[in-house]
């Protein structure tokens, strides 16, 4: 898997952006990328040291449409620390 394949996209939520008071990130990455895989592409994106990354599976929800029920696709969270002093300038001002 390439590098810029790993990182679908930024999660700006409320709680994440609480998080940033701590240093931490969260993005929506790749099913199949690991925690080295995301060290990697965020380094490489961003320009930053990361210190550590957790992930986790975050399951489907089910979903009315119409008389049926449905099921949302499950989808892959990573939370990445970056070194004290070094900040992602795409998260600022959100």
């Amino acid at each position: 898997m390439h590098l810029y394949e790993v990182l679908r996209r930024p999660l700006v939520t409320e709680k994440n952006t609480t998080l940033l008071a701590q240093n931490k990130y969260a993005f929506e990455v790749a099913g199949e990328a690991n925690k080295h895989q995301i060290k990697q592409a965020v380094e490489t994106a961003f320009k930053v040291q990361v210190t550590a990354v957790n992930v986790m599976t975050v399951a489907g929800k089910t979903r009315r449409v119409g008389r049926r029920q449905v099921l949302t696709p499950s989808w892959k969270k990573a939370v990445v620390t970056l070194k004290p002093g070094d900040k992602i300038e795409l998260f600022e001002g959100v």
